[in-house]
């Protein structure tokens, strides 16, 4: 994979395309960004095919097969996804099934541009996969893209990538070297996420939590995932609550119960966001800077634990710690007042 980092890099998109040998680029963008996805489109010229603008959260499977025909008709020979997690997680779809190459301008810092971890959602089931064929070819990350990305979405996503770290540090397959990747990340993200929330069109800000949430997706794509994130995949995509938010609700409960087992971990943490306490830190942290502060906020009610209990214990799957029924629902019900929240 490449990577082109900068303020002002989206302009080294047609160079980009160019590389590749691409000559009809669909661009892939959701709804309300697609004056973006207008604007690639102009920068790519003779080499863009046309504009899918319909991507939406959790890929939904009717989405991604809508998708994957626009690519078809257009004759493309690959495709530019432009935006979040939503879009580059299109992408990936069209690739599992085409092989067609992409190019991923993330505009928010959700990190899925650096895993090869796929997700598509039918009958209200999020199935997701690994295959390193979903990878992006070219990954163009221009902060000044994330200058009106708004504060809450800044903020949300943000915690969003902190979460891959987090849990990058006690994978099973963790290994030195992406767990020195995952501190710093944590530590660009929480030290500018205050400085967006103050002042939401400081570049510096916004350049070190995309430098971040590029390091946080990378751990994220070199290790296996735990708890936090099949209890969100759960969440998303049996109950439709929004991806980022519900990873920055979630984030301080599971940290809460894993880190007593991961004591590694947890003192990369400690060090990461200078604190002795990295549970009550994280809450604290996504209050000051106005993200949800449970899960009853976003919609989730009691009588959904059966339901994700039994989906979190159909498979298994590494965690530092064993994950019990009563556990979980205990892990489920202090999320769902906000227990840890100040």
């Amino acid at each position: 994979m490449r990577v082109v980092f900068g303020a002002g890099s989206l302009r080294d998109l047609p160079q980009e395309a160019e590389r590749l040998g691409l000559r009809r680029m669909l661009v892939l963008a959701t709804p309300g960004q697609r004056a973006l996805a207008e604007h690639a489109a102009t920068l790519l010229g003779d080499a863009c095919a046309g504009l899918f603008t319909e991507a939406r959260m959790h890929v939904p499977v009717q989405v991604a097969e809508a998708a994957r025909a626009a690519a078809r008709d257009a004759g493309a020979d690959g495709c530019l996804a432009i935006g979040g997690g939503s879009t580059i997680g299109l992408g990936k779809a069209i690739v599992l099934e085409s092989g067609l190459p992409v190019i991923s301008v993330p505009t928010t810092y959700a990190g899925s541009e650096m895993t090869p971890v796929w997700g598509l959602t039918e009958n209200g089931r999020k199935r997701t996969g690994r295959d390193p064929a979903v990878l992006p070819r070219s990954v163009v990350y221009d902060p000044e893209l994330t200058l009106h990305l708004p504060v809450d979405v800044s903020v949300t996503s943000g915690f969003n990538a902190i979460a891959h770290a987090v849990e990058a540090l006690y994978a099973p397959d963790a290994s030195p070297i992406v767990s020195l990747m995952a501190e710093e990340g944590v530590r660009s993200l929480a030290t500018a996420l205050p400085g967006i929330a103050a002042d939401p069109l400081d570049l510096d800000a916004r350049t070190d939590a995309l430098r971040g949430a590029w390091l946080c997706g990378a751990c994220l794509g070199a290790t296996t995932m735990s708890l936090h994130h099949k209890v969100c995949h759960i969440l998303g995509g049996t109950f439709d609550l929004p991806h980022a938010a519900t990873h920055t609700v979630l984030l301080p409960y599971v940290a809460a119960f894993n880190l007593p087992a991961a004591p590694s971990a947890e003192r990369a943490l400690r060090r990461a966001l200078a604190t002795d306490d990295v549970p009550k830190h994280l809450a604290r942290a996504t209050a000051e800077l106005g993200a949800p502060r449970s899960l009853a906020e976003l919609g989730l009610t009691e009588h959904d634990f059966d339901e994700i209990t039994a989906q979190a214990q159909a498979q298994p799957y590494a965690n530092p710690r064993p994950v019990t029924a009563k556990a979980l629902r205990s892990l489920l019900t202090d999320a769902l007042h906000g227990t840890l929240a100040p």
